[in-house]
């Protein structure tokens, strides 16, 4: 019984042991806590804290899609085109168009610093540029910390301004072109009042018409200049720049009123000069346009509104007339859906004034109409 027992005991307690070790192989570290994402709302709604940095982040976008008929709302100047002999027809024009964006902000010692992106990609049925699947185009890539911006952005002399109403063919009557690098300096100086200085770049032929040079092809930057003062009322703006190319200036000067919540008005006025802005190389005639100056002649204006006939649904037009009397118009009814998603409805109208070859709109006629459906879904 002795030994029996002492047997016993001896398999208990290798037992005990074994099992005391086998515990001891499966004990698993505690995991460490998750860190979530972080709302950021010092920069607006749709930012966040990118986990383990102070930089906030922004990603957005839209896609759209665009039916348009005739001879003008055809994405500028593309038709559709006839697979047979390649000549256009006057029938359904589309695109689609995706686009990223992305916003950067993080406070420093130095000021803000910021950056924005944006790329598009576009599939149409047009000729020429849109025409299936397009080249994806970088529209803006800067960075800015406090006043000062450098990088891909649009001209100054549009953005500073503004552009030209809320319809979607805007550029009827051109006032100026938009690609660019630059290196801009932004100053508030508060009470309403701010400016901007941008050494710019420039970039090729961009307005169907305009065959010069728009880069710059020297060491002397294009120059633009603005002075903007703002009050609940609207605002009073004006931009001055200088074409290193031909040596040539041109100027805008803007007016925008908030008659009342539903109504508002503005009206823009652009001269430029015009004696060195002729190149044989480029077929330029005499008084040709330059990267800044692209409307017809010496003057151009511009005017329009928005009148909101409720919280989904509001009515844009712009009117626009240069000295060479080429004559647009455009007027649109814009209706949010749902948040997010807005369909507008377009009809664009250009007389094609003296301008020679009378046709740097891209029409086959002098006088053109057109019409555009457009779906937005922006995110």
């Amino acid at each position: 019984m002795n030994i029996k027992s002492l047997l016993l005991g001896s398999a208990a307690a290798l037992i005990a042991v074994s099992g005391a070790r086998a515990a001891d192989a499966v004990v698993v570290a505690e995991p460490e806590p998750a860190e979530y994402v972080k709302i950021c709302d010092v920069y607006g709604a749709g930012y966040f804290y990118i986990p383990g940095t102070e930089t906030c982040l922004r990603i957005g976008g839209f896609i759209r899609y665009d039916i348009s008929a005739g001879e003008e709302g055809s994405f500028d100047g593309a038709r559709a085109t006839d697979v047979e002999d390649g000549t256009e027809n006057d029938t359904w024009h589309k695109n689609a168009r995706f686009t990223l964006k992305t916003w950067t902000g993080q406070e420093t010692e130095l000021g803000t610093l910021k950056t924005f992106t944006e790329t598009r990609w576009n599939f149409g049925n047009g000729d020429g540029a849109i025409a299936g699947n397009a080249t994806p185009s970088l529209n803006f890539a800067w960075i800015q910390l406090g006043g000062l911006r450098v990088g891909k952005d649009e001209s100054a002399f549009n953005t500073f301004i503004g552009y030209a109403g809320n319809v979607i063919q805007d550029t009827l009557v051109p006032y100026g072109d938009f690609d660019t690098n630059v290196v801009q300096y932004y100053f508030d100086a508060g009470n309403g009042f701010s400016a901007v200085v941008s050494l710019e770049e420039g970039a090729g032929a961009g307005t169907p018409g305009f065959y010069g040079r728009g880069t710059i092809d020297s060491y002397v930057p294009h120059v633009v200049g603005g002075v903007k003062y703002t009050q609940g009322w609207g605002a009073i703006t004006g931009v001055v720049a200088y074409d290193s190319n031909y040596e040539e200036v041109a100027g805008k000067v803007r007016l925008d009123v908030n008659v009342n919540d539903a109504i508002q008005l503005w009206v823009m006025g652009g001269y430029g000069s015009d004696d060195n802005l002729s190149d044989p190389t480029y077929a330029i005639p005499a008084g040709g346009r330059g990267f800044f100056k692209q409307w017809g002649g010496n003057w151009a204006i511009w005017g329009g509104g928005t009148y909101k006939f409720n919280e989904k649904t509001s009515f844009n037009t712009q009117i626009s007339y240069d000295e060479d009397e080429n004559l647009g118009i455009a007027a649109n009814i814009a209706y949010d859906v749902v948040p997010g998603l807005t369909v507008t409805a377009e009809v664009d109208y250009v007389n094609a004034g003296s301008f020679p070859a009378s046709n740097w709109t891209g029409a086959d006629d002098d006088s053109a109409i057109g019409g555009l459906l457009r779906f937005q879904r922006s995110f």
